[in-house]
């Protein structure tokens, strides 16, 4: 599969329905307890884009950009309206948002992720797709203005000198989810538009 470094429209993502998706695999035993595991490691979102179609324009921009993709052939991006940001949705991005690990005076490459917590337990999200232009970058709490760069289209951050060791590496950006759509097929009929009925478009994220 390839992949089109281009966003789906933000106009129509706005409306759209979707989330994170686990799988876990659960099996009862004769005792009533559960074993429960799981064989993902990171959690995939899925998004209905039909719902955030509101006039014919906008019916006509999906069909553009789904012929482009060629249905579920190419890969694209998606920005997740609930979930875009390295920091919270009341804070402005920081360049200490986002730990991504520690400098060992050998290592010049640290991935984007983003850090989820709760209690005790922390889940760090791979970042692969970061927005152009929104990265920043600290290293010991200060901000680096140069001698760095990030690929936007894999998310890893590369140094021109390794980090020293000891000191923290972190960053902050804005982010897209890479997506594909999940079908071959689009089903719009105007006069069920027109009356109020929105089509399903699902659309769900890939690995890169």
């Amino acid at each position: 599969m390839t992949f089109h470094e281009v966003r789906f429209p933000t106009s129509l993502s706005f409306g759209a329905l979707g989330g994170p998706e686990r799988r876990t695999e659960i099996v009862t035993l004769a005792n009533g307890f559960e074993e429960r595991n799981t064989p993902w490691l990171d959690a995939r979102r899925r998004y209905d884009a039909g719902l955030g179609l509101r006039s014919p324009d906008d019916l006509e921009a999906l069909i553009a950009f789904f012929e482009a993709r060629s249905g579920q052939l190419h890969g694209f991006r998606w920005k997740d309206w609930s979930d875009y940001r390295s920091a919270l949705p009341a804070r402005e991005v920081s360049a200490l948002d986002q730990l991504l690990g520690t400098g060992d005076d050998t290592r010049t490459e640290f991935r984007l992720r983003k850090a989820y917590v709760s209690g005790p337990h922390v889940y760090h999200r791979p970042i692969s797709k970061p927005v152009a232009g929104t990265v920043i970058v600290a290293v010991d709490g200060a901000l680096l203005g140069e001698g760095w760069e990030v690929d936007i289209s894999t998310g890893v951050l590369s140094f021109d000198v390794p980090p020293p060791a000891g000191v923290d590496v972190s960053a902050g950006f804005e982010f897209d989810v890479p997506v594909r759509f999940d079908s071959d097929r689009l089903q719009i009929s105007m006069a069920s538009f027109r009356a109020g009925e929105l089509p399903r478009v699902p659309v769900v994220e890939v690995r890169t």
